[in-house]
């Protein structure tokens, strides 16, 4: 196990919100103890005191159910370096010490080959590893030529790229529930299954984040990256095992299987919107174009639908629905599994019998089975819902990445050839939306998004 982390972009909401409090569930859990090494870097002329000041502020408002003392150990722990992530005479100091060190880069991605360079004229202790956040690239071509960069500093098992819904129970939940139960396994096929939606809708707007969100929009933020891995987790064949080649072999030929979309077939297949002034719940929000920080010239989505039909013996014929949207009336955060209707009803059932639907909630965790029954009247048909009660995780997603970057654990992050081949699914779409082959229309904030929202 590595001891010793070191956090470039310090300051920044991911490690306030996340990153802190992930090592704060840690230490709580007994994973981590005194010789436990936090290093925090970042471009502010911060004193190591004005550092863990700001760190326990970030802790007790992010995970105030921490233990006190708990929250104290890891704001006392860190040690604070100014330093430019980018500038290989800066990054020395910071990652110098006994034994390798765990970089994470919670940076604008931009930069990340800019601080890989720097990382590799700075010389890491063999044995160390990187982490970065997603976006791996900003296409196809920029996500090879960082892969190469990374190639030249640490192996590729040293390369932690993080996808932190891979780490969230509700979606570990999807693949376990198919794989451990011979009734699901046994239907999990086009032959039973007509369309699998994959959602992340949420009330939440901007938020903020207009210079990340901005330069990025729906179809990057969340479709390329979270949803086709929860797509490559409903849809791959049975791994040999969890471990880090199989389970990641898997997924790789779930994207492989994606069939390429033509002008056509982007036109007929996905839609791209972003959102109105309203009103959601009691606070009005501002369009889109008018939130500070965005340039409404970029004509950037904030929501994203993309339809994707796999090639591949057990999937021919389903369809696949990635839907994302912002500032949208309801969060619906789920995978909806909708099976084929029966062939065929006996003579003297009334009504119609609705076709059974699979939900995994993906936020807040659920688990539910929409079927058919008899109702209160004879021979009258019904729905019938069954609900599983689902148990809190051990640890956050963050919390459990981290535990695994530590101990050198690679399952649940992206392989190189993993990340190229999710912006070769999108490159088609990405490339017609640049040519405004589909039209970026409006929904109003707080509604349940653009015009003809399927499956809502």
């Amino acid at each position: 196990m590595i001891n010793r982390l070191v956090i470039f972009g310090a300051t920044g909401d991911l490690n306030a919100r996340y990153l802190l409090p992930a090592l704060a569930a840690l230490w709580t859990a007994g994973h981590l103890d005194n010789r436990f090494q936090l290093t925090c870097v970042d471009r502010a002329d911060w004193t190591d005191e004005g550092f863990r000041s700001w760190a326990a502020e970030q802790l007790d408002r992010h995970c105030p159910s921490s233990p006190a003392d708990v929250r104290k150990a890891i704001a006392d722990s860190a040690r604070y370096r100014q330093a430019n992530a980018t500038d290989a005479t800066d990054v020395a100091p910071a990652i110098t010490g006994d034994g390798p060190v765990a970089v994470y880069l919670a940076l604008p991605p931009a930069i990340f080959p800019a601080t890989v360079a720097a990382l590799r004229g700075a010389g890491l202790v063999p044995g160390s590893r990187i982490v970065l956040e997603k976006p791996f690239g900003e296409d196809l071509d920029s996500a090879v030529a960082l892969n190469r960069l990374l190639s030249e500093v640490v192996p590729e098992q040293a390369v932690f790229r993080v996808d932190h819904f891979l780490a969230m129970t509700t979606v570990q939940n999807v693949l376990g529930s198919r794989l451990a139960n011979r009734v699901l396994e046994s239907i999990w096929n086009s032959a039973h299954i007509a369309e699998v939606e994959i959602v992340w809708d949420e009330s939440l707007a901007l938020e903020g984040r207009a210079g990340y969100y901005d330069g990025a929009g729906a179809l990057k933020d969340m479709v390329q990256n979270h949803l086709l891995q929860v797509l490559c987790l409903v849809a791959m064949e049975p791994p040999l095992s969890l471990g880090e080649r199989d389970l990641r072999d898997r997924k790789i030929d779930v994207l492989r299987s994606v069939r390429l979309l033509t002008d056509d077939d982007v036109v007929r297949r996905t839609r791209r919107a972003r959102y109105l002034a309203g009103r959601i719940g009691d606070r009005d929000v501002p369009a889109y174009a008018e939130e500070e920080g965005v340039d409404p010239r970029r004509r950037t989505e904030t929501f994203a639908e993309v339809e994707l039909r796999l090639e591949s013996w057990r999937w021919s014929g389903t369809t696949f629905r990635l839907r994302t949207g912002k500032a949208l009336g309801h969060d619906r955060k789920e995978v909806a599994v909708r099976f084929r209707p029966v062939p065929h009803l006996p003579l003297g059932l009334n009504e119609e019998a609705a076709p059974n639907v699979l939900r995994f909630g993906l936020e807040p965790e659920s688990m539910t089975l929409a079927l058919t029954g008899i109702g209160t009247g004879a021979h009258t048909l019904a729905p019938l819902t069954l609900t599983a009660q689902m148990a809190p995780p051990d640890l956050p997603a963050y919390g459990r990445l981290l535990l695994d970057v530590l101990h050198g654990n690679a399952a649940l992050f992206i392989r190189g050839d993993e990340a190229e081949e999710a912006w070769r699914v999108l490159a088609p779409v990405m490339s017609a939306w640049s040519r405004d082959l589909v039209p970026l229309v409006e929904y109003p904030a707080g509604s349940d998004g653009p015009a003809a929202v399927r499956g809502s």
